[in-house]
């Protein structure tokens, strides 16, 4: 995220049909004195998801050791290779697994701030204004989590190393054999990481969950801040994609990725959070447009994306849900 030099200033604008009135600074943001505590604690997580991302593009897995393991069950050579290059693959789907736990915490915090400060102000845009480093900080974080989506699911073998892992686990504690990777992964561990890596977008999954549980949890907290909040984010994302004015900045294909990963995630949330969803006629989403934006790009580029929409929204199947919106989804 921080090799994103040229981001684009994201504008917001009070209406939509006004057009634009103010810049989120994407690029240069800095954390005001109201802000930096959040922030601190926000950073200090994203510092390590560049890495996280750099472990999982170079995640190669065991495949072939697994399969001379199976296909020569008695040639005990072939199962200690296999055994000893799972095991510190699996360390690092912990170490993933543990950066989820991390950014929903976080998340919590940045939720907070961004929606109570509407509270203060006469719109969302007006409080993402005066929120900018957290609002930047908010985008990294789904930009980061679809990201991480798109690289899981095209990797088949993280699942498949982490079930044979599990399976040699149960059949060597029957036979009474010492596991010292129990010390880093003990069962209660494992049983986590098993529900995580089951989900086609685990990442994704892990923010709708600790953005509906954070809307629960704040009762007092009308539920159109956060909405209010994830729409216009969505909405500004979409304006800047689909407006030549704006998208002909982008200094590279990077920030164009960035901003679409943005928009869907906001999607995503809205439609965990709000109670009818984002693809009802209704919702203050334009989600039609939206859809457009990114059939608009090559399909190499979006598909990952149209995924996550197709696969970890809550309403997409609604029969509210209109015709033209399933067929742009299909």
């Amino acid at each position: 995220l921080s090799q994103m030099g040229n981001l684009l200033k994201l504008l917001t604008c009070t209406e939509l049909e006004q057009g634009p009135n103010f810049f989120l600074d994407f690029e240069n943001a800095q954390p005001t004195e109201e802000e930096r505590e959040v922030w601190n604690q926000v950073d200090l997580v994203l510092q390590d998801s560049e890495s996280i991302l750099m472990g999982l593009r170079e995640y190669k897995g065991a495949s072939q050791e697994i399969r001379d393991a199976i296909q020569n069950p008695n040639d005990f050579k072939h199962q200690e290779r296999a055994w000893n290059s799972v095991c510190p693959l699996v360390i690092k789907l912990k170490n993933f697994y543990t950066f989820s736990i991390r950014l929903e915490e976080v998340l919590q915090g940045l939720l907070s701030e961004l929606t109570y400060s509407l509270n203060t102000a006469p719109l969302a845009s007006t409080a993402l204004e005066r929120k900018q480093a957290l609002a930047k900080q908010f985008a990294e974080i789904l930009h980061f989590t679809l990201l991480f989506d798109e690289l899981k699911i095209r990797n088949p073998a993280i699942q498949n190393d982490f079930s044979y892992y599990r399976r040699t686990i149960s059949r060597n504690r029957i036979n009474n054999m010492n596991l010292e990777i129990e010390n880093e992964v003990n069962n209660e561990m494992a049983n986590r990481m098993s529900l995580f890596y089951a989900e086609p977008m685990p990442m994704m999954k892990t923010l709708s969950k600790a953005t509906t549980n954070f809307v629960m949890e704040n009762k007092s907290l009308p539920l159109e801040k956060t909405t209010d909040c994830l729409s216009t984010m969505a909405n500004v994302c979409r304006i800047m994609l689909e407006t030549p004015e704006y998208s002909s900045r982008f200094s590279s294909e990077d920030t164009l990725l960035f901003c679409m990963r943005v928009m869907v995630g906001v999607i995503i949330l809205y439609d965990h959070v709000h109670p009818n969803g984002v693809f009802i006629k209704s919702s203050t989403i334009d989600i039609k447009s939206s859809l457009k934006v990114l059939k608009d790009q090559p399909a190499d580029k979006v598909e990952g994306l149209l995924n996550a929409l197709r696969y970890t929204t809550k309403h997409l199947n609604d029969e509210s849900t209109p015709k033209n919106i399933l067929m742009l989804l299909q």
